[in-house]
């Protein structure tokens, strides 16, 4: 009969500064753990477990959303869908990609950085795929049509790209190495956490509030006939609300700042976080597939109907372009520069 001995866990004065989370005492994974060790950790409590399942069990819900409606007749060839399916995309990966972030992040510092990398860039992706479907469903009446909504989609994928190689920055610095500097000593998430924090948050604030800000004039500074007020607007109130809570949560790491070593496993700010952008994501996507029932004869009249460019061509551009930057942010972690030959005199 096999047995799994289940790996050991730790106290934050036992694992390396770079594995430390604000005011979290126990329930640390060794930061030497194999792959088999991550997967183990899966089924004991730690301090990630519950990180892990909050988004590994949605990550399945939203793909079972999608598939349905990939497999609904007609929709691949429907324009007017393809803004969805790239943001049901979107919310697919996001989860997933956190999920295997914080899975693996303890088999090396590195191991940690890359897959944090990752992490990010899916966030931002996410963030474009918001994007897409807000231009193509959300957009205020008064406002379709108009320049902002023509240059809001390319605008969205500038704002992913930066965004990625801030977020990247905000745990590596710049991806360059003096010959006698030691690479661990120039980490800003250790050498300055508060700048590290608010590169991060803005990394992850600025796009949100880009791509909301249709959203923002209809809920908020909109009146009159075409301001498209309708059913959907409750829902969009709550989805922003939560995200506004996801933010406060990430930046402030309550309740554990209040009593550290009793949010530990369980109640933390990172899991809050978590359960508050699932749910607030979930809220986000019915909203979106309420608008576009809604509004879909008004707009198919009136605006522009979605083209590849604008919805697959601009996504997966921006994919492109956030897998080499990451990819050049991973070479940083295992490049070192040979220091300079001096000059032999004859």
């Amino acid at each position: 009969m096999l047995s799994w001995k289940l790996p050991r866990l730790l106290t934050v004065q036992q694992v390396p500064k770079v594995f430390h989370e604000d005011s979290i005492i126990c329930g640390y994974r060794s930061p030497r753990s194999s792959a088999l060790d991550c997967v183990l950790s899966l089924f004991q409590m730690t301090n990630e477990t519950l990180n892990i399942w909050t988004h590994f069990i949605p990550s399945w819900y939203f793909l079972w959303r999608m598939m349905s409606i990939l497999i609904s007749p007609g929709s691949l060839y429907d324009p007017f869908m393809w803004p969805l399916l790239i943001y049901l995309l979107s919310c697919c990966i996001y989860p997933l990609m956190s999920t295997f972030a914080h899975t693996f992040s303890i088999m090396s510092t590195q191991a940690r950085h890359i897959c944090f990398f990752l992490d990010y860039g899916a966030l931002s992706l996410y963030s474009l795929g918001s994007a897409v479907a807000y231009s193509a469903y959300v957009f205020p009446d008064r406002w379709v049509n108009s320049s902002f909504h023509h240059y809001f989609v390319p605008w969205a994928v500038f704002n992913t790209i930066i965004c990625t190689a801030i977020s990247c920055y905000s745990r590596l610095g710049a991806p360059v190495l003096h010959y006698n500097q030691v690479l661990a000593e120039r980490f800003p998430e250790e050498t300055r956490p508060r700048l590290s924090k608010v590169l991060r948050t803005t990394a992850f604030a600025y796009p949100y509030l880009f791509d909301s800000i249709p959203l923002f004039y209809r809920l908020f500074l909109c009146s009159g006939g075409d301001c498209t007020h309708n059913a959907v607007l409750t829902l969009h109130f709550w989805h922003t609300a939560l995200a506004f809570l996801t933010g406060f949560l990430f930046s402030t790491h309550l309740p554990e700042r209040l009593a550290p070593g009793c949010f530990d496993y369980v109640g933390h700010s990172h899991q809050l976080f978590h359960v508050c952008g699932i749910v607030g994501t979930y809220l986000q996507m019915e909203a979106l597939i309420l608008d576009m029932n809604l509004r879909r004869t008004w707009l198919l009249e009136n605006g522009f109907v979605p083209t590849i460019s604008h919805t697959v061509g601009a996504w997966f551009l921006a994919m492109t372009i956030t897998l080499l930057i990451i990819a050049v942010f991973s070479w940083a972690l295992y490049w070192k520069p040979s220091p300079p030959k001096k000059n032999k005199r004859l």
